[in-house]
């Protein structure tokens, strides 16, 4: 399948509201707008460590390459400046990062231990990325369990003069420190959230549970960047009645799961969070499918949350 141009990604190429117009008129496409009760098991890790096995290549994923235009706030950055990534697959996300701005340091998690190792060896032998301390992947299924401590530990998070920014060698020594129970107690929180097209997988009902514990790891004052699929996304008119298993919710053949995100739903969740709404809003692309001649209607969200001051 053919995609869109980098410069294309953060264009506005049809209007949402033309579109959701066009989906609710069709009878055809009637059932992905009624409610429905949960008709499945709710997806589990186990599901997400099996997909990464199958594109272990990681040619499944591209680097996404306008993370730094949608959101230029990664690229402002001059001061030393840290980022957690949840969900990082195979480093699609951290890689743009990583090589832009040699003044980040990057902690990301995943579900699978397959991953985050294929992320370690995609990221160590990228050229001219110097990784070594500024690349930190950890285990972590974060639909169901908490962050661990040494990002941001409670006593720190209540304590102000702790919620400041670090040197680069203060967080570097930190990090290695941890490795002794009694030394260092976390590396003081993170500058930067970002989660794309990562909670769209967590099951509807956990995403609320997700959200608070992002919240828990930035320091005041600091961003959540978020990118997921939106509401009349080509890919969910696309899903048969027998996958949906929730409303606006669908499992694929392979037991993941993808839900479509309304703004007000975004929204929702994240005030419910405590985060402070910047910006939200849909992102409309129209790419082709030059196999098919087809032209291909994408929707996202698109959205920049802070942690108040």
């Amino acid at each position: 399948m053919a995609t869109a141009p980098t410069a294309e990604y953060h264009s506005r190429d049809f209007d949402w509201d033309e579109l959701r117009d066009e989906v609710e008129n069709d009878p055809s496409l009637l059932y992905h707008l009624t409610p429905s009760a949960p008709s499945l098991p709710p997806c589990n890790a186990d599901s997400w460590r099996s997909f990464h096995r199958r594109h272990s290549s990681g040619k499944f994923f591209k680097e996404r390459r306008y993370l730094l235009e949608e959101f230029p706030e990664l690229r402002r950055s001059d001061s030393f400046a840290k980022v957690l990534e949840v969900g990082c697959g195979n480093g699609s996300t951290v890689l743009p990062i990583l090589r832009a701005k040699k003044n980040m340091v990057i902690y990301a998690c995943d579900c699978s231990t397959e991953v985050v190792e294929r992320a370690k060896e995609i990221i160590s032998s990228t050229i001219g990325i110097s990784s070594e301390q500024r690349f930190h992947p950890f285990l972590l299924d974060f639909s169901v369990n908490k962050f661990p401590e040494w990002l941001f530990c409670s006593s720190c998070q209540n304590s102000p003069s702790r919620n400041q920014s670090s040197s680069s060698a203060d967080a570097e020594e930190k990090m290695m420190m941890l490795t002794d129970t009694k030394a260092q107690c976390c590396i003081g929180g993170v500058d930067f959230v970002t989660l794309i097209f990562t909670l769209s997988a967590v099951p509807l009902q956990n995403m609320p549970f997700v959200l608070a514990e992002c919240y828990s790891t930035l320091k005041p004052g600091c961003l959540l960047l978020f990118r997921d699929y939106g509401l009349y996304d080509m890919t969910m008119l696309r899903f048969p009645k027998e996958q949906k298993v929730g409303y606006r919710e669908y499992m694929r053949l392979d037991g993941t799961l993808s839900y479509f995100f309304s703004l007000d739903i975004v929204r929702d969740l994240f005030m419910g969070a405590g985060f402070v709404e910047l910006e939200l809003e849909y992102c409309c692309v129209t790419s082709m499918n030059h196999k098919n001649g087809k032209k291909m209607q994408r929707v996202w969200v698109h959205g920049k949350f802070a942690k108040p001051s």
